[in-house]
Protein backbone atom coordinates (compact mmCIF):
# COMPACT_ATOMS: atom_id res chain seq x y z
CA UNK A 1 0.00 0.00 0.00
CA UNK A 2 1.37 3.41 -0.93
CA UNK A 3 1.58 6.46 1.34
CA UNK A 4 -1.17 8.05 -0.76
CA UNK A 5 -3.48 5.12 0.00
CA UNK A 6 -2.75 5.62 3.69
CA UNK A 7 -3.74 9.30 3.56
CA UNK A 8 -7.08 10.22 5.17
CA UNK A 9 -7.53 12.64 2.24
CA UNK A 10 -7.98 9.61 -0.01
CA UNK A 11 -11.23 8.79 1.81
CA UNK A 12 -14.69 10.21 1.22
CA UNK A 13 -14.62 12.44 4.29
CA UNK A 14 -15.86 16.01 4.61
CA UNK A 15 -13.40 18.92 4.51
CA UNK A 16 -14.13 19.86 8.19
CA UNK A 17 -13.46 16.23 9.23
CA UNK A 18 -10.14 16.18 7.37
CA UNK A 19 -9.16 19.48 9.02
CA UNK A 20 -10.06 18.06 12.45
CA UNK A 21 -7.96 14.95 11.77
CA UNK A 22 -5.01 17.22 10.97
CA UNK A 23 -5.53 19.12 14.25
CA UNK A 24 -5.60 15.80 16.11
CA UNK A 25 -2.33 14.86 14.32
CA UNK A 26 -3.83 11.86 12.56
CA UNK A 27 -1.15 11.85 9.87
CA UNK A 28 -1.94 8.62 8.06
CA UNK A 29 -4.20 5.61 8.51
CA UNK A 30 -3.11 2.62 10.56
CA UNK A 31 -3.31 -0.77 8.77
CA UNK A 32 -6.76 -1.59 10.22
CA UNK A 33 -8.09 1.85 9.24
CA UNK A 34 -6.69 1.57 5.70
CA UNK A 35 -8.22 -1.90 5.30
CA UNK A 36 -11.65 -1.29 6.86
CA UNK A 37 -12.53 2.39 6.33
CA UNK A 38 -13.07 2.34 2.54
CA UNK A 39 -15.42 -0.64 2.95
CA UNK A 40 -17.25 0.88 5.93
CA UNK A 41 -17.64 4.26 4.23
CA UNK A 42 -19.15 2.53 1.19
CA UNK A 43 -21.85 1.09 3.48
CA UNK A 44 -20.64 -2.53 3.62
CA UNK A 45 -20.91 -4.68 6.75
CA UNK A 46 -17.36 -5.32 8.00
CA UNK A 47 -15.71 -7.86 10.32
CA UNK A 48 -12.29 -6.52 11.32
CA UNK A 49 -9.79 -8.49 13.35
CA UNK A 50 -7.31 -6.17 15.05
CA UNK A 51 -5.78 -5.76 18.47
CA UNK A 52 -6.35 -2.99 21.04
CA UNK A 53 -4.24 0.06 20.20
CA UNK A 54 -4.39 -0.54 16.44
CA UNK A 55 -6.62 2.46 15.73
CA UNK A 56 -9.84 0.46 15.44
CA UNK A 57 -11.92 2.99 17.43
CA UNK A 58 -11.20 5.72 14.88
CA UNK A 59 -11.95 3.22 12.09
CA UNK A 60 -15.55 2.69 13.16
CA UNK A 61 -16.00 6.20 14.59
CA UNK A 62 -15.15 7.89 11.29
CA UNK A 63 -17.53 5.54 9.46
CA UNK A 64 -20.50 6.19 11.75
CA UNK A 65 -19.85 9.96 11.91
CA UNK A 66 -19.75 10.19 8.10
CA UNK A 67 -23.38 8.99 7.97
CA UNK A 68 -24.59 11.13 10.87
CA UNK A 69 -27.10 13.94 10.38
CA UNK A 70 -26.54 16.25 13.37
CA UNK A 71 -29.73 18.19 12.56
CA UNK A 72 -31.78 15.05 13.26
CA UNK A 73 -31.89 14.47 17.00
CA UNK A 74 -32.30 10.68 16.94
CA UNK A 75 -29.97 7.87 17.97
CA UNK A 76 -28.32 7.07 14.64
CA UNK A 77 -25.39 4.92 15.85
CA UNK A 78 -24.94 2.42 18.69
CA UNK A 79 -21.58 1.04 19.83
CA UNK A 80 -21.65 -2.00 22.14
CA UNK A 81 -18.57 -2.52 24.35
CA UNK A 82 -17.80 -5.26 26.91
CA UNK A 83 -16.83 -2.99 29.81
CA UNK A 84 -17.61 0.40 31.24
CA UNK A 85 -13.94 1.47 30.92
CA UNK A 86 -13.84 0.69 27.21
CA UNK A 87 -17.20 2.42 26.70
CA UNK A 88 -15.78 5.56 28.36
CA UNK A 89 -12.63 5.43 26.17
CA UNK A 90 -14.68 4.98 22.99
CA UNK A 91 -17.01 7.85 23.94
CA UNK A 92 -14.03 10.18 24.43
CA UNK A 93 -12.52 9.24 21.06
CA UNK A 94 -15.82 9.70 19.17
CA UNK A 95 -16.28 13.13 20.80
CA UNK A 96 -12.78 14.19 19.69
CA UNK A 97 -13.45 13.07 16.13
CA UNK A 98 -16.95 14.64 16.14
CA UNK A 99 -15.56 18.15 16.73
CA UNK A 100 -15.63 18.63 12.96
CA UNK A 101 -19.40 19.08 13.18
CA UNK A 102 -21.07 21.10 15.89
CA UNK A 103 -23.50 19.71 18.44
CA UNK A 104 -22.95 15.98 17.95
CA UNK A 105 -24.10 14.45 21.23
CA UNK A 106 -22.44 11.20 22.32
CA UNK A 107 -23.91 9.45 25.36
CA UNK A 108 -22.51 6.56 27.44
CA UNK A 109 -24.91 3.96 28.85
CA UNK A 110 -23.03 1.46 31.00
CA UNK A 111 -23.55 -0.53 34.17
CA UNK A 112 -22.05 0.49 37.50
CA UNK A 113 -23.52 3.99 37.08
CA UNK A 114 -26.90 5.09 38.54
CA UNK A 115 -29.79 5.04 36.07
CA UNK A 116 -31.16 8.44 37.09
CA UNK A 117 -28.53 10.51 35.26
CA UNK A 118 -28.74 8.32 32.15
CA UNK A 119 -32.53 8.68 32.02
CA UNK A 120 -32.25 12.47 32.18
CA UNK A 121 -29.60 12.48 29.41
CA UNK A 122 -31.72 10.25 27.18
CA UNK A 123 -34.69 12.59 27.59
CA UNK A 124 -32.51 15.35 26.11
CA UNK A 125 -31.67 13.15 23.12
CA UNK A 126 -28.42 11.83 21.59
CA UNK A 127 -26.94 11.09 18.17
CA UNK A 128 -24.53 8.30 19.21
CA UNK A 129 -24.90 5.89 22.13
CA UNK A 130 -21.94 3.89 23.46
CA UNK A 131 -22.86 1.26 26.02
CA UNK A 132 -22.51 -2.15 27.61
CA UNK A 133 -25.01 -4.82 26.47
CA UNK A 134 -26.83 -5.23 29.80
CA UNK A 135 -27.46 -1.54 30.40
CA UNK A 136 -28.46 -0.90 26.75
CA UNK A 137 -30.99 -3.75 27.00
CA UNK A 138 -32.28 -2.27 30.27
CA UNK A 139 -33.01 1.06 28.56
CA UNK A 140 -34.57 -0.68 25.55
CA UNK A 141 -36.86 -2.59 27.92
CA UNK A 142 -37.88 0.63 29.67
CA UNK A 143 -38.53 2.36 26.36
CA UNK A 144 -36.05 5.11 27.27
CA UNK A 145 -33.75 4.17 24.36
CA UNK A 146 -35.31 4.09 20.89
CA UNK A 147 -33.37 2.71 17.94
CA UNK A 148 -35.92 3.16 15.12
CA UNK A 149 -33.69 5.66 13.26
CA UNK A 150 -30.43 3.77 13.81
CA UNK A 151 -28.21 3.36 10.74
CA UNK A 152 -24.99 1.92 12.26
CA UNK A 153 -24.45 -0.82 14.86
CA UNK A 154 -20.88 -1.43 16.08
CA UNK A 155 -19.78 -4.43 18.13
CA UNK A 156 -16.42 -3.50 19.67
CA UNK A 157 -14.26 -6.25 21.25
CA UNK A 158 -16.90 -8.77 20.14
CA UNK A 159 -14.79 -11.76 21.25
CA UNK A 160 -14.52 -10.25 24.74
CA UNK A 161 -18.31 -9.84 24.90
CA UNK A 162 -18.68 -13.50 23.96
CA UNK A 163 -16.18 -14.44 26.72
CA UNK A 164 -18.31 -12.52 29.22
CA UNK A 165 -21.49 -14.35 28.22
CA UNK A 166 -23.13 -11.47 26.34
CA UNK A 167 -24.10 -13.47 23.23
CA UNK A 168 -27.86 -13.46 23.95
CA UNK A 169 -27.75 -9.77 24.91
CA UNK A 170 -25.99 -8.85 21.65
CA UNK A 171 -28.51 -10.82 19.62
CA UNK A 172 -31.38 -9.14 21.46
CA UNK A 173 -29.97 -5.66 20.90
CA UNK A 174 -29.38 -6.38 17.20
CA UNK A 175 -32.97 -7.62 16.84
CA UNK A 176 -34.18 -4.22 18.12
CA UNK A 177 -32.23 -2.35 15.40
CA UNK A 178 -33.59 -1.64 11.90
CA UNK A 179 -32.83 -4.48 9.49
CA UNK A 180 -31.33 -2.18 6.83
CA UNK A 181 -28.63 -0.85 9.19
CA UNK A 182 -24.89 -1.24 8.69
CA UNK A 183 -23.09 -3.53 11.16
CA UNK A 184 -19.38 -3.24 11.96
CA UNK A 185 -17.79 -5.95 14.12
CA UNK A 186 -14.31 -5.54 15.64
CA UNK A 187 -12.52 -8.36 17.42
CA UNK A 188 -8.96 -9.06 18.58
CA UNK A 189 -9.31 -12.81 18.01
CA UNK A 190 -11.63 -14.82 15.77
CA UNK A 191 -13.19 -17.66 17.80
CA UNK A 192 -15.94 -19.84 16.33
CA UNK A 193 -18.61 -17.76 18.09
CA UNK A 194 -17.78 -14.70 15.95
CA UNK A 195 -18.70 -16.53 12.73
CA UNK A 196 -22.01 -17.65 14.28
CA UNK A 197 -22.69 -14.11 15.47
CA UNK A 198 -21.99 -12.68 12.01
CA UNK A 199 -24.20 -15.26 10.34
CA UNK A 200 -27.11 -14.27 12.59
CA UNK A 201 -27.30 -10.56 11.84
CA UNK A 202 -24.73 -9.32 9.34
CA UNK A 203 -25.34 -8.89 5.61
CA UNK A 204 -22.61 -10.31 3.36
CA UNK A 205 -19.85 -8.98 5.68
CA UNK A 206 -16.39 -8.23 4.29
CA UNK A 207 -13.65 -9.66 6.51
CA UNK A 208 -10.49 -7.67 7.21
CA UNK A 209 -7.62 -9.23 9.13
CA UNK A 210 -4.65 -7.14 10.17
CA UNK A 211 -1.65 -9.30 10.99
CA UNK A 212 -1.15 -9.20 14.74
CA UNK A 213 2.61 -9.32 14.46
CA UNK A 214 5.08 -7.02 16.19
CA UNK A 215 8.47 -6.06 14.85
CA UNK A 216 11.18 -7.81 16.88
CA UNK A 217 13.16 -4.56 16.80
CA UNK A 218 10.35 -2.88 18.76
CA UNK A 219 9.40 -5.70 21.16
CA UNK A 220 12.13 -7.86 22.64
CA UNK A 221 10.84 -11.27 23.75
CA UNK A 222 12.62 -13.34 26.37
CA UNK A 223 11.54 -16.88 27.35
CA UNK A 224 12.43 -18.68 30.58
CA UNK A 225 11.65 -22.30 31.43
CA UNK A 226 10.41 -22.74 35.00
CA UNK A 227 8.96 -25.42 37.26
CA UNK A 228 5.66 -24.69 38.99
CA UNK A 229 7.41 -23.92 42.27
CA UNK A 230 9.78 -21.48 40.51
CA UNK A 231 7.09 -19.57 38.60
CA UNK A 232 6.02 -16.86 41.05
CA UNK A 233 9.46 -16.28 42.63
CA UNK A 234 10.85 -15.87 39.09
CA UNK A 235 8.50 -12.90 38.54
CA UNK A 236 10.30 -11.19 41.45
CA UNK A 237 13.66 -11.95 39.79
CA UNK A 238 12.46 -10.55 36.44
CA UNK A 239 11.28 -7.31 38.04
CA UNK A 240 14.53 -6.90 39.98
CA UNK A 241 16.74 -7.65 36.95
CA UNK A 242 14.92 -5.65 34.24
CA UNK A 243 13.36 -3.00 36.56
CA UNK A 244 10.53 -1.91 34.23
CA UNK A 245 8.87 1.33 35.47
CA UNK A 246 5.46 -0.16 34.63
CA UNK A 247 4.41 -3.69 33.72
CA UNK A 248 1.38 -5.95 33.39
CA UNK A 249 1.81 -9.50 34.68
CA UNK A 250 -0.74 -11.76 32.95
CA UNK A 251 -2.06 -14.85 34.72
CA UNK A 252 -4.45 -17.47 33.34
CA UNK A 253 -6.54 -17.68 36.55
CA UNK A 254 -7.91 -15.38 39.26
CA UNK A 255 -6.28 -17.54 41.94
CA UNK A 256 -2.83 -17.06 40.37
CA UNK A 257 -3.51 -13.31 40.10
CA UNK A 258 -4.34 -13.03 43.79
CA UNK A 259 -1.34 -15.14 44.86
CA UNK A 260 1.15 -13.18 42.75
CA UNK A 261 -0.17 -9.76 43.82
CA UNK A 262 0.12 -10.84 47.49
CA UNK A 263 3.70 -12.07 46.96
CA UNK A 264 4.77 -8.83 45.23
CA UNK A 265 3.15 -6.68 47.92
CA UNK A 266 4.85 -8.72 50.65
CA UNK A 267 8.20 -7.89 49.00
CA UNK A 268 7.44 -4.15 49.06
CA UNK A 269 6.51 -3.87 45.37
CA UNK A 270 3.53 -1.67 44.54
CA UNK A 271 1.25 -4.20 42.82
CA UNK A 272 -2.53 -4.39 42.29
CA UNK A 273 -4.69 -7.28 41.07
CA UNK A 274 -7.32 -6.95 38.32
CA UNK A 275 -9.75 -9.84 37.88
CA UNK A 276 -13.44 -10.58 37.47
CA UNK A 277 -14.22 -10.81 41.21
CA UNK A 278 -13.62 -7.09 41.81
CA UNK A 279 -16.49 -4.71 42.52
CA UNK A 280 -16.80 -1.90 39.97
CA UNK A 281 -15.54 0.75 42.43
CA UNK A 282 -12.44 -1.31 43.27
CA UNK A 283 -11.83 -1.99 39.57
CA UNK A 284 -12.04 1.75 38.83
CA UNK A 285 -9.47 2.48 41.54
CA UNK A 286 -7.04 -0.18 40.31
CA UNK A 287 -7.18 1.10 36.73
CA UNK A 288 -6.80 4.74 37.75
CA UNK A 289 -3.79 3.99 39.99
CA UNK A 290 -1.99 1.98 37.35
CA UNK A 291 -2.65 4.50 34.56
CA UNK A 292 -1.52 7.46 36.70
CA UNK A 293 1.82 5.83 37.67
CA UNK A 294 0.90 5.11 41.31
CA UNK A 295 1.39 1.37 40.87
CA UNK A 296 4.39 -0.47 39.38
CA UNK A 297 2.79 -3.82 38.48
CA UNK A 298 -0.76 -4.63 37.40
CA UNK A 299 -1.44 -8.36 37.89
CA UNK A 300 -4.33 -9.25 35.58
CA UNK A 301 -6.25 -12.00 33.83
CA UNK A 302 -6.66 -11.62 30.06
CA UNK A 303 -10.44 -11.27 30.37
CA UNK A 304 -10.22 -8.48 32.98
CA UNK A 305 -7.57 -6.55 31.03
CA UNK A 306 -9.31 -6.56 27.65
CA UNK A 307 -10.16 -3.08 26.39
CA UNK A 308 -7.49 -1.36 28.48
CA UNK A 309 -5.15 0.87 26.56
CA UNK A 310 -2.29 1.86 28.86
CA UNK A 311 0.24 4.23 27.31
CA UNK A 312 3.99 3.82 27.83
CA UNK A 313 3.90 0.26 29.18
CA UNK A 314 7.52 -0.83 29.64
CA UNK A 315 6.99 -4.61 29.95
CA UNK A 316 4.49 -7.43 29.70
CA UNK A 317 5.10 -10.58 31.77
CA UNK A 318 3.32 -13.80 30.85
CA UNK A 319 3.29 -15.60 34.19
CA UNK A 320 1.34 -18.43 32.51
CA UNK A 321 1.30 -19.16 28.78
CA UNK A 322 -2.22 -18.84 27.31
CA UNK A 323 -3.51 -21.88 25.37
CA UNK A 324 -4.61 -19.57 22.52
CA UNK A 325 -1.58 -18.23 20.59
CA UNK A 326 -3.47 -15.13 19.45
CA UNK A 327 -4.07 -14.17 23.09
CA UNK A 328 -0.29 -14.20 23.57
CA UNK A 329 0.20 -11.90 20.57
CA UNK A 330 -2.52 -9.64 21.96
CA UNK A 331 -0.73 -9.53 25.35
CA UNK A 332 2.67 -8.52 24.03
CA UNK A 333 1.13 -5.92 21.71
CA UNK A 334 0.42 -3.78 24.76
CA UNK A 335 4.09 -2.87 25.07
CA UNK A 336 6.28 -1.25 22.41
CA UNK A 337 3.62 1.27 21.38
CA UNK A 338 4.18 4.37 19.25
CA UNK A 339 7.66 3.24 18.19
CA UNK A 340 8.89 2.92 21.80
CA UNK A 341 10.87 -0.23 22.68
CA UNK A 342 8.93 -2.91 24.55
CA UNK A 343 9.83 -5.97 26.58
CA UNK A 344 7.87 -9.25 26.70
CA UNK A 345 9.00 -11.72 29.38
CA UNK A 346 7.49 -15.20 29.25
CA UNK A 347 7.57 -18.05 31.76
CA UNK A 348 6.75 -21.58 30.56
CA UNK A 349 6.82 -25.00 32.19
CA UNK A 350 7.25 -28.30 30.35
CA UNK A 351 3.46 -28.75 30.43
CA UNK A 352 3.07 -25.54 28.41
CA UNK A 353 5.42 -26.41 25.54
CA UNK A 354 2.47 -27.31 23.27
CA UNK A 355 1.13 -23.75 23.71
CA UNK A 356 4.64 -22.37 23.07
CA UNK A 357 4.74 -24.34 19.81
CA UNK A 358 1.44 -22.80 18.67
CA UNK A 359 2.85 -19.33 19.42
CA UNK A 360 5.93 -20.11 17.29
CA UNK A 361 3.65 -21.03 14.38
CA UNK A 362 1.61 -17.81 14.68
CA UNK A 363 4.71 -15.63 15.03
CA UNK A 364 6.63 -17.58 12.37
CA UNK A 365 9.71 -17.47 14.59
CA UNK A 366 11.54 -19.88 16.88
CA UNK A 367 11.44 -19.17 20.60
CA UNK A 368 14.66 -17.79 22.10
CA UNK A 369 15.25 -19.25 25.58
CA UNK A 370 17.35 -17.62 28.32
CA UNK A 371 18.71 -19.49 31.38
CA UNK A 372 17.27 -18.40 34.73
CA UNK A 373 20.77 -17.77 36.05
CA UNK A 374 21.11 -14.81 33.64
CA UNK A 375 18.71 -12.93 35.96
CA UNK A 376 20.99 -11.01 38.33
CA UNK A 377 19.87 -9.09 41.44
CA UNK A 378 20.16 -5.33 41.01
CA UNK A 379 20.68 -4.52 44.68
CA UNK A 380 18.37 -1.50 44.27
CA UNK A 381 15.48 -2.64 46.45
CA UNK A 382 11.83 -3.03 45.40
CA UNK A 383 10.32 -1.06 42.51
CA UNK A 384 8.64 2.11 43.74
CA UNK A 385 6.27 4.12 41.50
CA UNK A 386 6.87 7.88 41.21
CA UNK A 387 3.32 8.88 42.23
CA UNK A 388 0.67 8.09 44.87
CA UNK A 389 -3.08 8.55 44.48
CA UNK A 390 -5.28 10.77 46.61
CA UNK A 391 -9.01 9.98 46.64
CA UNK A 392 -11.37 12.96 46.94
CA UNK A 393 -14.99 12.31 47.88
CA UNK A 394 -17.04 14.03 45.18
CA UNK A 395 -16.94 14.09 41.40
CA UNK A 396 -19.00 15.20 38.43
CA UNK A 397 -22.20 15.14 40.48
CA UNK A 398 -20.69 17.87 42.68
CA UNK A 399 -19.59 19.77 39.50
CA UNK A 400 -15.91 19.16 40.33
CA UNK A 401 -13.57 19.56 37.35
CA UNK A 402 -9.90 18.64 36.96
CA UNK A 403 -8.98 22.34 36.83
CA UNK A 404 -10.63 22.92 40.22
CA UNK A 405 -8.50 20.20 41.83
CA UNK A 406 -5.32 21.46 40.17
CA UNK A 407 -6.09 24.98 41.37
CA UNK A 408 -6.67 23.80 44.95
CA UNK A 409 -3.31 22.01 44.97
CA UNK A 410 -1.22 24.66 43.23
CA UNK A 411 -2.78 28.09 43.85
CA UNK A 412 -4.24 27.31 47.30
CA UNK A 413 -1.78 24.79 48.80
CA UNK A 414 1.37 25.85 46.96
CA UNK A 415 2.38 22.60 45.24
CA UNK A 416 4.08 22.91 41.85
CA UNK A 417 2.36 21.82 38.64
CA UNK A 418 5.10 19.20 38.18
CA UNK A 419 4.17 17.55 41.51
CA UNK A 420 0.60 16.92 40.31
CA UNK A 421 -0.06 14.11 37.82
CA UNK A 422 -3.16 12.74 36.16
CA UNK A 423 -6.54 13.85 37.54
CA UNK A 424 -9.53 11.55 36.98
CA UNK A 425 -12.98 12.91 37.80
CA UNK A 426 -15.62 10.16 38.01
CA UNK A 427 -19.31 10.41 38.81
CA UNK A 428 -18.94 10.43 42.60
CA UNK A 429 -15.17 10.42 43.19
CA UNK A 430 -12.02 12.18 42.03
CA UNK A 431 -8.54 10.64 41.93
CA UNK A 432 -5.41 12.74 41.66
CA UNK A 433 -1.83 11.48 41.26
CA UNK A 434 0.64 13.41 43.40
CA UNK A 435 4.42 13.05 43.66
CA UNK A 436 5.02 10.24 46.14
CA UNK A 437 7.18 12.25 48.57
CA UNK A 438 4.44 14.83 49.23
CA UNK A 439 1.26 12.82 48.59
CA UNK A 440 0.46 11.99 52.25
CA UNK A 441 0.93 15.62 53.26
CA UNK A 442 -1.19 16.83 50.32
CA UNK A 443 -4.02 14.44 51.24
CA UNK A 444 -3.95 15.68 54.83
CA UNK A 445 -4.05 19.33 53.74
CA UNK A 446 -6.80 18.71 51.17
CA UNK A 447 -8.96 16.86 53.71
CA UNK A 448 -11.28 19.40 55.25
CA UNK A 449 -10.12 22.03 52.76
CA UNK A 450 -12.20 23.58 50.01
CA UNK A 451 -12.68 22.92 46.30
CA UNK A 452 -15.11 25.22 44.47
CA UNK A 453 -16.04 26.72 47.83
CA UNK A 454 -17.15 23.37 49.27
CA UNK A 455 -15.43 21.41 52.04
CA UNK A 456 -14.09 18.07 50.76
CA UNK A 457 -12.90 14.80 52.28
CA UNK A 458 -9.60 13.41 50.95
CA UNK A 459 -7.47 10.37 51.79
CA UNK A 460 -4.35 8.71 50.48
CA UNK A 461 -4.91 5.32 48.82
CA UNK A 462 -2.34 3.04 50.45
CA UNK A 463 -0.30 0.39 48.62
Amino acid sequence: MTDTDRSFASLRLSAPMLQNLQRLEYVEMTPVQAASLPLALSGRDVIAQAKTGSGKTAAFALALLAKLDARRFDVQALVLCPTRELADQVTMEIRRLARAEENVKVLTLSGGVPLRGQLASLENGAHVVVGTPGRVLDHLGRGTLVLDKLNTLVLDEADRMLDMGFLDDMVQVASRCPKDRQTLLFSATYPEGIAKLAAQFMRDPQTVKVEAQHASTVIEQRWFQVTESERLPTVLRLLDHFRPPSSIAFCNTRARCTALAALLQAQGISALALHGDLEQRDRDQVLVRFANRSCSVLVATDVAARGLDIAALAAVISVDIPPDAEVHVHRIGRTGRAGEPGLALNLASLDEMGAVGRIEVVQAAATQWSPLDTLKPSGQGPLVPPMSTVHIQGGRKEKIRAGDVLGALTADLGYSREQVGKIDVNEFATYVAIERSVAAQAAERLNGGRIKGKTVKARLLLD
